[in-house]
Parts: C-alpha cells; sequence; structure tokens
C-alpha cells in the first residue's frame, strides 16, 4: 500500500487549478543551500507544492561548485536520470560503472534493490545539473542495477518551429526506460518561436525552463518565462505559442506523465 501509495501525484491543494494550462514562476518553489558548495532548486519534490508527480519523486536543478559533489551514497528501487546543462560531472558506481557526463549528454541509473554511486564536480568550473528521479516500475524491480549514458548526438532531434526538441525518454529515444513516461528537452534559438506540445490522452505536462528568458503566450494573455518557471498543462490546453528574447536562446524541459492535473 505504502509503495501504490509513493505511486500516485500529491499536490498541495491550493496550488495547481483544475484549468487546461497554467504558469508558475521559479519563485513558487524553493530554492535550498544546505551546504557552500550546493545550490538546488526544487520543482518537484523537497519542500516544493508539487510533492509527487505520477511516480516521479523530483525534478530539480542543482548547482555543485568545482572540486565537491555528493561522496558514496545508497538508492534503493529508483531510475535516477541526470541531465548535464553545464559544467560536467565524474560517476562510479557498485556496479564498476564509471565515467564522466557531459554537457548536453544524459545518464539513467537503475538502482534495483541497492546500489551506491557517487557524482563529483572534479573540474575547474561549477556544475549544473538536472536530475530526475522515477520510482522504478514494480515489474522491472528484480532486474540488477545498471546504468546507461547517451551524448546529445545519440539523442534523436527534431524541428519544431524555431526549436530543436531532443527525445530523452520514450518514443523514439534509445534510452532504455523503466517508467511510464516521455521527456524532451527543447532548445529554441535567439529570437525564435516554437508551441507547447500538448499531452496525450491520459498523460499531464509539466513543463521545466532550464536556461534563458522568453514569453508564452496563454490564451489569457502573455506570460514572461524565466529560468526554472514551471508550465502545467492538459490534453484540452488550446495552442501556446513560446518565444525567446533575440539575445537569449530559451531551453526547458517537457515531462509527459499520467494524468495529475484534477479536471
Amino acid at each position: 500500500m505504502v509503495e501504490f501509495a509513493l505511486m500516485q501525484s500529491a499536490i498541495h491543494p491550493d496550488f495547481a487549478k483544475p484549468t487546461a494550462v497554467q504558469h508558475f514562476a521559479a519563485d513558487a518553489f524553493p530554492t535550498i543551500h544546505p551546504i557552500h558548495w550546493l545550490h538546488s532548486h526544487f520543482a518537484v519534490g523537497g519542500w516544493s507544492p508539487l510533492q509527487r508527480l505520477s511516480g516521479m519523486l523530483t525534478a530539480h536543478m542543482t548547482r555543485i561548485a568545482p572540486h565537491n559533489g555528493f561522496t558514496w551514497h545508497p538508492h534503493r528501487g529508483l531510475e535516477i536520470y541526470t541531465w548535464i546543462l553545464e559544467g560536467e560531472l565524474t560517476h562510479e558506481d557498485t556496479t564498476g560503472g564509471r565515467g564522466v557526463i557531459r554537457e548536453g549528454e544524459l545518464q539513467r541509473m537503475f538502482s534495483g534493490d541497492y546500489i551506491e554511486h557517487q557524482e563529483l564536480n572534479l573540474g575547474d568550473d561549477p556544475a549544473r545539473v538536472i536530475q530526475i528521479w522515477f520510482i522504478a516500475d514494480l515489474e522491472h524491480r528484480t532486474l540488477e542495477p545498471h546504468y546507461q549514458q547517451l551524448s546529445q548526438s545519440e539523442l534523436p532531434s527534431q524541428r519544431l518551429g524555431d526549436a530543436s526538441v531532443y527525445s530523452l525518454i520514450g518514443d523514439d529515444s534509445p534510452m532504455e526506460s523503466h517508467v511510464d513516461a516521455r521527456l524532451t528537452a527543447t532548445w529554441v534559438d535567439a529570437g525564435g518561436t516554437t508551441y507547447l506540445e500538448a499531452p496525450q490522452q491520459g498523460e499531464d505536462l509539466f513543463l521545466y525552463v532550464t536556461d534563458g528568458e522568453g514569453e508564452c503566450h496563454l490564451p489569457h494573455g502573455t506570460q514572461a518565462l524565466g529560468q526554472y518557471d514551471v508550465i502545467l498543462a492538459r490534453p484540452d490546453t488550446p495552442q501556446v505559442a513560446i518565444t525567446s528574447k533575440p539575445d537569449n536562446p530559451l531551453r526547458f524541459m517537457s515531462f509527459y506523465l499520467k494524468s495529475f492535473i484534477n479536471q
């Protein structure tokens, strides 16, 4: 029963409204600085009003100072994705896996019943990453711990308006996924326009702006977009245009998850 409850969504009752599309500024979510070398913005999980979305326990930006990081620590029953925005991380785990994850690369670590790993910024520049934790689907729990890493060139992409959309999880991505979710990363050219890709039936969208500035053109008016803002949308959302500033490319991640917005 506890496991089933964790697979459900948990959203503060006064936060998300039962509407087709809605925008939230970055400061609606907590930023934590628990130690001198770490800053994290929690859009999902932690103290966020979006506690959990359809089995996704957390989606947060973490900035790690040079020559710091997370030393050996355990995980159980999770599938963890790490998307590098800036810099690089050195990963090592108890399966014998070891390597460097660089900007634009995506890593998936499946913890199985138990794994230990460390994530270190061994370089001279800060590292900034988006990390996503999913509860692994029950049917895959018997798999042994393992990990997979893809370079940016291995991720399928297509053009949508003035943007490149990379397929990270699901659809045509070569990433081997053990969760019921789809994930894309959209890079909008400076001064360009693209469109919000509506979720399919049975899904809702959690969109997380990782870089840049722009605007989203919602049915009730134009809304400024900035780093770590969030958009939530249902399949009945009208078409929403998203534009970036002329001198500032915009980047965001789109998580297509089992429905979590009340009708």
